[in-house]
C-alpha cells in the first residue's frame, strides 16, 4: 500500500467548488439484513437492531455472528452499521479485540462482513491467531453504509459503537470483557480515532489497550508531501476522494473539478473492490482526471480533512497505545511519532516502535506479532510499557 501517498494526493487535489450534481453512491446491498429500519433513530448508539449467525468459513471451530447496530454518520444522522463477531471454541470470560482491517473499496460487497468469508480480506488469516489465543474478535464494516473510504473519524465512531453492540449482545457473553483495539494503515486510522474518541464518546467501554501501525495522521500534509506524481496505485487515491464525497456531499463534491475521464472513472469504480480500483487508475495522477490543483481546496474542505486527521483531532486516548511504523514508510512515520508525543505529554502511556528498513507494505507483518503480544499483556493486567 505505497498507494496511500497517491491516495491522499487525489483526495486533496480533486476537490472543487460547490456541487453541481449528487455524489456517486454505491448500489444498495442486495441482502435486506443490512437495511436500516424506519425507526433507526429510536435506537441508541450501539444498540443491536438485528442479528444472525453465519457460517464461519475460514475460521475453524469458531462461531460467527453478524450484528446490525445503530450508529451516527458525519452529519449526525442515525445510520445502521454492521459488525461481524467471531467467537473461539469454549466459553467463560474472554477478552474482546475489535480489529479494523484496511478496507480500500467503494462497493458494499467489499465490506469485511462479506470479505471475511469469501477470501477477499487479506488480513483474515491473522484473525485466527487472535482466536487461537481464546479471544473474541469483532470486525466492523468501518467504512459505513455508503462505503465512505477515507472518512476516518466515522470509522472511529463505527468501531466504538460496534464494540458497544457486541457487549450488549447477550448470546456472546461479552458484557464484562476487557477490550483491545487493533488495525493497520486505513484500519489504523479507524483504530486511532476510536482510541482518541473513546474518553468522550464511549467512556464506559473498558478499553485496556490499542495497537496500530502505519497510521496516516494528517492526510492533508501527506498530500502536500507527495505532490502529483503518477502511481500504480493512484486509483485508491481517487477512491478515497469519492469516499469523502459520499460522507460530506455538501462540501467535498468532485463535480466541479472532474474532467471527462474523471467522470468516467468515478462511475466505473463506484461499486468496485480494491483490485478493480487499482487496475482502473494504475500509473495515473490527478491531472489525468481533474482540473485544477491543491490551491483549489476551500476552507470548508480543509476543515473536513482536519476532521479526519488524528494530528488535528484534539482528543487524547486514555488507554495505553502500541504504535509502529516502518523507517522507510511512505506515510511519514515521524509525524506519527510527533502525535504519539502529544499523547505522552497529556499523560497517556505510548510505546512507539520504528521497524528498521521496512516500508508501508512490509511493516505490517513486522509489527503485528508485537502488537498482539502487547494486547495480551494488557489483558493480563501487566503494566503498560512506555518510551515517551
Amino acid at each position: 500500500m505505497t498507494l496511500v501517498t497517491a491516495l491522499i494526493s487525489a483526495v486533496v487535489c480533486g476537490m472543487g467548488a460547490a456541487p453541481a450534481r449528487a455524489a456517486i453512491f454505491p448500489l444498495p446491498d442486495g441482502d435486506p439484513f443490512y437495511s436500516a429500519p424506519p425507526n433507526i433513530g429510536d435506537y441508541q448508539p450501539g444498540d443491536v437492531v438485528r442479528s444472525r449467525t453465519v457460517a464461519a468459513t475460514g475460521f475453524p471451530g469458531a462461531t460467527a455472528y453478524q450484528l446490525v447496530y445503530r450508529s451516527t454518520n458525519s452529519a449526525d444522522a442515525p445510520i445502521a452499521a454492521v459488525t461481524t463477531l467471531l467467537l473461539p471454541p469454549g466459553g467463560g470470560t474472554r477478552p474482546l479485540v475489535s480489529y479494523q482491517p484496511f478496507v480500500n473499496s467503494l462497493g458494499l460487497e467489499c465490506a469485511p462482513s462479506h470479505a471475511l468469508f469469501d477470501g477477499g480480506l487479506q488480513e483474515s488469516p491473522a484473525l485466527n491467531v487472535l482466536l487461537g489465543r481464546g479471544w473474541a474478535v469483532a470486525v466492523p464494516d468501518h467504512l459505513g453504509p455508503v462505503s465512505a473510504y477515507g472518512a476516518a473519524k466515522l470509522g472511529g465512531r463505527l468501531t466504538l459503537d460496534g464494540v458497544r453492540a457486541v457487549k450488549r449482545f447477550a448470546p456472546a457473553g461479552l458484557a464484562d470483557a476487557p477490550v483491545g483495539l487493533a488495525g493497520y494503515s486505513g484500519g489504523g486510522m479507524a483504530t486511532g480515532f476510536a482510541a482518541a474518541m473513546a474518553p468522550e464518546y464511549a467512556p464506559e467501554l473498558p478499553i485496556v489497550g490499542a495497537a496500530m501501525g502505519g497510521v496516516p495522521v494528517n492526510i492533508g500534509k501527506l498530500a502536500l508531501d507527495v505532490g502529483a506524481n503518477p502511481s500504480p496505485l493512484f486509483g485508491l487515491g481517487f477512491a478515497a476522494a469519492v469516499g469523502l464525497e459520499r460522507e460530506y456531499p455538501g462540501v467535498m463534491s468532485l463535480d466541479a473539478n472532474l474532467n471527462p475521464a474523471g467522470w468516467e472513472l468515478r462511475n466505473r469504480i463506484a461499486n468496485a473492490c480494491t483490485d478493480q480500483i487499482i487496475a482502473a487508475g494504475a500509473n495515473k495522477s490527478f491531472t489525468d482526471y481533474f482540473y485544477g490543483g491543491v490551491s483549489d481546496v476551500s476552507d470548508r474542505q480543509i476543515a473536513v480533512l482536519h476532521e479526519n486527521s488524528l494530528e488535528i483531532y484534539p482528543g487524547v486516548p486514555r488507554a495505553p497505545i502500541y504504535q509502529w511504523a516502518g523507517a522507510n514508510d511512505q506515510v511519514n512515520p515521524w509525524l506519527a511519532r510527533d502525535v504519539a508525543g502529544r499523547y505522552c505529554a497529556a499523560g497517556d502511556r505510548v510505546q512507539f516502535e520504528i521497524i528498521p528498513g521496512a516500508d508501508h507494505g512490509t511493516a505490517i507483518a513486522a509489527g503485528a506479532a508485537q502488537a498482539f503480544n502487547y494486547l495480551g499483556d494488557r489483558f493480563a493486567n501487566l503494566p503498560a510499557p512506555s518510551n515517551c
